[in-house]
Order: C-alpha cells, then sequence, then structure tokens
C-alpha cells in the first residue's frame, strides 16, 4: 500500500495524517488548548447581556436612560388582599385591620422599603373587595428573589389569622423565588443527564466502552474549552445563560456526531481487513472532509442569527458556532491521534451480544436500510410522491402558526399557586401586575412645565381608555428622572394590551409629555418589551433567511461541484424544517397530542423558536446531507453508477446515521421533558425534526429525489466550472488483502 495510492490533498486529511504522525503533540496541543481556554476565559470572567443591549428602539432607550443615570431599579412587590365569597369590603375594619397587619408584618422583616397602604395609594379595586399593599425589596434587584422568604413567610403568618380573607404575595422576588425552588434544578439535571444517555447509545452503536467514550469525551472537552472562549468573547458580544445552555446542547449533539461519523469510517475499513494506518488515513479523506463540510455549513447557518439585531440571538449564535468550530477542530486533529495512540485497545471494554454483532456486520451496512432502499428505488417516483405529501400534510398545520410571548400560566400552567395569584391579580386590577414603564428624562424634572406635563399625562392616560388607573409616578431630583407607571386596560390579554401600548405611544404621550422641549418619555415594561421584540424578530426574518439559505447553497455547489446537489439539499432541508413547525403547531397550540408531553393549554408557539429552530435545524440537517451524500459521490467518483452508488452510500451510512440522530432525539427529547413550555417547545420541535430529517428525509426523499436524476445530480453549468473545487476527491484505496480463510472470523471486524 504505496503512499501514491493515499496520497491525501484536502485540509482534513493532511490534518489527519499529521495527527496520526504526531500523535503525543496533537492530544497536548488539544489538552492545552482547553486548558488555556478555561483558565483564560475564568481569569477575565464573563460580561453578561444588558437590558439596554437586548432591543433596539424604546425599551433599548429606556433601559440606557437608566442605566447611564446610574439608578438600580428594586424589585417591587405586591401583597393583595381579597375577601371571599360574603366577605368584608375594603372599608370594612376586619379587612382594614388585615391591611393593617401585612404592613406591620412587611416592614419587620426589615426587608421592605416604601411600603404604600391600599388607602394612600388608592390601590383598591372597582369592586371594592380586593386592596393591594405595594412595597419595594431592599438591595439589588437580582437578588431579590434570595431575601424575599422572611417576607413571604410574614405574609403567610398574616393569612393564618385572617381565614375571611385570601392574603397573598406576588411580585418580582416572589416568582423568581418560586420557579427557582420548582424548576431551578429541572433545566441543570436535563444538561447533566444529555452525557449519560449519549454514553448509552454509544455504547449500543459501538459495543465497546472505549469506542463509546471517545465521542463523548471530545464532545465534553469542547465545550468546556468553549465556555472558556465564551467568557473571553463576551467582552466584545455579550453572553446570556440562554447562550450558555444552547451552547451545551449544540455541541454535544454535533461533538459526539462528528466523532461518530469519523470513527465508525475508521472501524469499517479495519473491519474490510486494512490496517490500522491505512484505514486512519482513509476516515481521514473522506469521514474527516465530510465533518469539515458538514462543520463549515452548520457554522454559517448559527452566523445567521447575528443578523437578528437582538443580543440575546447573537449570544446564541457565536456560542453556538464556535463550539461547532471547536468540536470539528476537534475531531479532525486530536481523534486521528487517539485513534493511533489506542490502536486495537480501542474495542476494550467489549459488551457481550453488541459486539458479536458488530463483529458480523463490520459496522459497514444496515440490513433493514437496505430492504427500505430496495423499496424506495423499485418506485422512485411513487416513494417520492408518498413521502413529499406525508411531510407536506404533516407541515400543513403550520400555515395556521401563533406565535406570542407566553402569559406566566401558559408558560408554568396552573399548578403553582402563585399562577393563580397573577390570575386573580390581573382580574381585580387588570394590568397591575405588568404596568407599562414610562421612562421620563428632563433637564429639570422639577420644572413646572414638566410637572404639568406628568400631571396631563396621567389623567389622559386615563381618558383615552389605555389605563383604568392608578397611575403612579416616582421621582428622582437628583438624576433628573421620572418612572411612571401605567396599569394597561388588557391587563393579560397581550392583544388587548398592546392596543393599550399603542394608544400611550402614539396618541397620549405625544399630546402631552412631546409638548415639553428636551424631554425623553421611551415606553418600557413586559407588554413594552415583547412587542419591541416580535417587531424586530418580525424585520429580520427576511434577512437571516436569505443569508442562511445562500450561503449554504453556496458551500454545497462548491463542495460537490453539482447544481443539482446543492438545490435539493436546499428543498430537502426546508420539508425537515416546515414538518417540524407543523409538528409544533399541532401539538402546542391545537393541542393534539399534547397530554403526551404536557403541555395542555398552551395555544401558542413562543415569539423566538420559528426563527431559532430554522437555523439550528438548517445547520444540523447538513450534518446528515453532507455525510451521506458524500459517500454517494465518492462511490460515484470511484466508477459505480448512480443507482449502486446511491445504494452503497444511504446502506453503508444508516448504521452511523441512525447512531446519531438517535443521540441527538435522546439529548433533546430530555428537553422536552422540562416544566417550561418554552424550553418544551424546543425540544419537541427539535427531535422531532433530526427523527424525520434521519429517516425519512435521507432513507427515502433524498435516495428517491437521486434515483429519479440520474447523471443530472452531477450537473454543473459549464460557467460554472470556474468556480473553486472543494471536492478534494481522494484516489481509490488499494483493496484490503484477502486475509486465510481459517483465520477470516478473528480478523474481520477488529
Amino acid at each position: 500500500m504505496g503512499n501514491t495510492h493515499t496520497r491525501v490533498r484536502g485540509i482534513a486529511a493532511r490534518a489527519g495524517g499529521w495527527s496520526a504522525r504526531h500523535r503525543w503533540a496533537a492530544v497536548g496541543i488539544w489538552v492545552l488548548f482547553v486548558v488555556l481556554s478555561l483558565g483564560i476565559g475564568t481569569a477575565v470572567g464573563s460580561v453578561e447581556v444588558k437590558d439596554s443591549d437586548q432591543l433596539s428602539g424604546e425599551t433599548s432607550r429606556a433601559a440606557q436612560i437608566v442605566e447611564e443615570a446610574g439608578i438600580e431599579e428594586p424589585a417591587s412587590e405586591s401583597v393583595l388582599l381579597q375577601s371571599k365569597d360574603g366577605g368584608p369590603k375594603a372599608t370594612d375594619p376586619e379587612f382594614r385591620s388585615a391591611v393593617a397587619a401585612v404592613i406591620k408584618a412587611v416592614r419587620g422583616t426589615g426587608e421592605a422599603v416604601d411600603v404604600t397602604s391600599p388607602y394612600t395609594a388608592k390601590t383598591i379595586s372597582a369592586d371594592g373587595r380586593s386592596a393591594l399593599v405595594q412595597f419595594d425589596m431592599r438591595g439589588e434587584a437580582d437578588t431579590a428573589g434570595d431575601r424575599v422568604e422572611p417576607v413571604l413567610d410574614a405574609v403567610a403568618g398574616v393569612q393564618e389569622k385572617h381565614q375571611e380573607l385570601l392574603i397573598e404575595e406576588i411580585g418580582g422576588a416572589s416568582m423568581n423565588k418560586t420557579f427557582d425552588d420548582a424548576f431551578g434544578d429541572d433545566f441543570q439535571q436535563a444538561e447533566i443527564s444529555a452525557v449519560p444517555v449519549a454514553l448509552g447509545i454509544l455504547l449500543i452503536a459501538f459495543g465497546a466502552l472505549v469506542a463509546a467514550l471517545l465521542p463523548v469525551a471530545l464532545a465534553v472537552t469542547a465545550i468546556m474549552a468553549t465556555m472558556g472562549l465564551m467568557a473571553v468573547v463576551s467582552h466584545v458580544q455579550p453572553m446570556s445563560e440562554t447562550a450558555s445552555s444552547v451552547m451545551l446542547l449544540v455541541g454535544m449533539a454535533v461533538g459526539v456526531d462528528y466523532c461518530l461519523f469519523y470513527l465508525r469510517r475508521e472501524r469499517e475499513e479495519r473491519a474490510a481487513g486494512r490496517d490500522a494506518a491505512t484505514a486512519l488515513r482513509i476516515a481521514a479523506a473522506t469521514s474527516g472532509r465530510a465533518v469539515m463540510v458538514s462543520g463549515v455549513t452548520v457554522c454559517v447557518a448559527m452566523a445567521g442569527m447575528l443578523f437578528t439585531g437582538l443580543a440575546e440571538f447573537e449570544a446564541m449564535g457565536l456560542a453556538s458556532l464556535m463550539v461547532v468550530a471547536v468540536a470539528m477542530v476537534g475531531s479532525v486533529t486530536v481523534l486521528p491521534a487517539l485513534l493511533s495512540l489506542l490502536g486495537e485497545r480501542v474495542e476494550k471494554g467489549r459488551i457481550p451480544f453488541l459486539s458479536r454483532k458488530d463483529r458480523r456486520t463490520g459496522g459497514g451496512e444496515s440490513r433493514l436500510w437496505r430492504g427500505v432502499l430496495r423499496v424506495v428505488l423499485a418506485k422512485p417516483a411513487v416513494s417520492l410522491g408518498v413521502a413529499t405529501c406525508a411531510l407536506l400534510a404533516v407541515a400543513a398545520p403550520a400555515l395556521g402558526m401563533k406565535t406570542q410571548q407566553l402569559t406566566l400560566d401558559q408558560e408554568f400552567g396552573k399548578d403553582l399557586p402563585i399562577v393563580a395569584t397573577y390570575d386573580r391579580l390581573n382580574k381585580a386590577f387588570p394590568g397591575g401586575s405588568d404596568p407599562a414603564e414610562v421612562v421620563v428624562a428632563a433637564e429639570d424634572i422639577t420644572s413646572p412645565a414638566v410637572r404639568g406635563a406628568l400631571a396631563d399625562f396621567r389623567s389622559q392616560v386615563v381618558e383615552a381608555g389605555a389605563s383604568h388607573g392608578p397611575v403612579d409616578v416616582k421621582v428622582h431630583e437628583k438624576q433628573n428622572i421620572a418612572f411612571v407607571y401605567v396599569p394597561l386596560v388588557g391587563g393579560s390579554d397581550m392583544d388587548k394590551a398592546e392596543h393599550s401600548l399603542q394608544v400611550i405611544r402614539d396618541e397620549v404621550r405625544p399630546a402631552t409629555l412631546g409638548t415639553v422641549d428636551g424631554l425623553e418619555a421611551p415606553v418600557t415594561g413586559q407588554v413594552a418589551g415583547s412587542h419591541d421584540f416580535n417587531e424586530q424578530l418580525v424585520g429580520s426574518v427576511a434577512p437571516v433567511f436569505v443569508f442562511v439559505v445562500v450561503f449554504a447553497f453556496g458551500l454545497m455547489l462548491l463542495c460537490f461541484r453539482s447544481l443539482t446537489i446543492a438545490l435539493t439539499s436546499i428543498v430537502l432541508n426546508l420539508l425537515s424544517v416546515g414538518a417540524a413547525y407543523g409538528i409544533l403547531v399541532a401539538v402546542f397550540q391545537h393541542g393534539w397530542g399534547a397530554s403526551l408531553v404536557g403541555a395542555e393549554g398552551v395555544g401558542a408557539i413562543v415569539t423566538w423558536l420559528p426563527l431559532f429552530l430554522f437555523v439550528i435545524l438548517f445547520g444540523l440537517s447538513m450534518d446528515y446531507h453532507v455525510f451521506v451524500v458524500s459517500r454517494i459521490r465518492e462511490a460515484k467518483v470511484r466508477g459505480r453508477s448512480t443507482k449502486d452508488a446511491i445504494t452503497h452510500g444511504v446502506v453503508t451510512t444508516a448504521g452511523v446515521v441512525t447512531s446519531a440522530a438517535v443521540i441527538m432525539v435522546a439529548v433533546f427529547a430530555i428537553f422536552g421533558t422540562l416544566s417550561m413550555q418554552s424550553m418544551k417547545q424546543m425540544g419537541v420541535g427539535l427531535a422531532a425534526a433530526v427523527l424525520i430529517d434521519a429517516t425519512v428525509i435521507r432513507g427515502v426523499l433524498l435516495p428517491s429525489v437521486m434515483a429519479l436524476l440520474g447523471e443530472r445530480n452531477w450537473y454543473l453549468p459549464k460557467w460554472m466550472h470556474r468556480l473553486p473545487d472543494l471536492t478534494h476527491d481522494e484516489p481509490e484505496p488499494p483493496a484490503a488483502p484477502e486475509p486465510p480463510r481459517p483465520a477470516q472470523d478473528h480478523r474481520v471486524g477488529v
């Protein structure tokens, strides 16, 4: 097996060859890279996304004004006192006694400041049966949830002595504590369980402990290195907890997949009788190249998030891009070194029964998929029609997709007592739980003109029907800033609340605050933030879509030198994404089978998910597409007919694609078990899409389309021949020597 037959030309092949020759150096460089990345990241610390960076427009401007003024808004809390059926009214002595007891108990904890009585603040409901005691938590808002328990206990003590009333506390601090207690470990447990789940599936796939540990080890080290890099990069592009969680999810999925592709090809070549060095060189030149093409394509797709202008999306996109790049580099550099170092020991820890099956098949072909493919290729037109119609039917519900920021009861369900409190508060004081907040900045906030404008605003916002009041004003004279809190008509009904918001922004504000020169008054708050987020997200859909599709098309065109392959890859990926959308809408919006995943009564898709899923799925779908099509092209280049090449490519990759898909589906499905509906939707959407992609798309649609196209699969117009050639086709390796017949059973599959 001379070097003339195994001459390497591609970057992946060169990297694998160097790594195999300099094994300890490659491993040492990788370990040093991981340690340095983590160490430097820990030393410099991470910068979190600020409120003013989250969005553009009014919400961002309001946060910027507050930050520049150095004002730390405290966590606000409310205690709702509500008479039960037939109970006293707010003006009755026993009700007044309960209010006084609440005020005394809350003040007594030492954690509350600016405690206001409903009788002075006029926070009594229209029916006279509900009242609010309002106060702020002492100290920083971010840590208020850790200090609110004594206040909650004090309020609960008052409730015990006044059974004729409902006395419940709600606010930013109490909600944070409740959700942390209920779901705090939820997400962490999902992240931790992803590793053993992936390892278990790899044990089944490889039948050997060492071989199964390699992909997990590389994925985990890639995630560790990326965590350090994220901290460094955060000083340029701030990061977030959500970005870290998405990075872990994507890193585990692609990190394991890339190693799986590489490792299975190396084992397949060894099972065919080639020596370890030759098998490694072939894996580097073939699967290594597929990993690089796939990795670059996924990185390009993730980069699409940078076009949204949303800080959270930009952080997620950059974090995902980095972990994919690190996992890709690790797979084509340190993995060949580890395989070369381990040699036969990669098969250590064999599992009975599983390892025996692997010895018989050599990890090369799948009998199940060969049978499926025989049916598909016998009547490709029928297979194409049936599969396409089925996917279009699954995707059809997506045409009626309704997106919105999920309300509290939609996100967490109605089992938590605080959600019921939120509903009762909204009914008694519409909009009081999530008021609009007008941040007024003036040269002199105490001037008569500003005071008159604020008074006009307070009266006209009620007259215009945007609020029922009370409209509260909190003035910071030193900073020349005032906060105006406006309960919106509509409350938790987002459509009505957004209408009230527009009345404030477009009618009331210009007619009152807009009459004072040099005065700024951006409107923020939860409803305003949701509205501005939706507006910006909708505006970014087209550029993100065009960027991802065009660049993915270009990469496929250059890497496969085929206009047809590039076009079909885009169409098939869009079908996969459409089917995922359809499943999401069917389950979470229409409630079909919602009880199976604990999603009853959601009725909408969280606003950010469709664009997020498009980018992630378009990238991950390329994993399988590039891997399968690379194998088909490899067989075609080596002289097989198109039909034989399709059969060979799909059958020989089916095992590894299935294993990779099962790992991805299992990891994503873990996130589908979380209590938060937004995370559940993300997990179910990703898992469903990957499952469809690895089975219907790659097992039925791709081979049937390619069979119908025949030689046109490789069509490239003459004027495109000038494009760069990134195919890096390798010469066919020499045939493996025939082992002596008596020893055959002992040598195949080593």
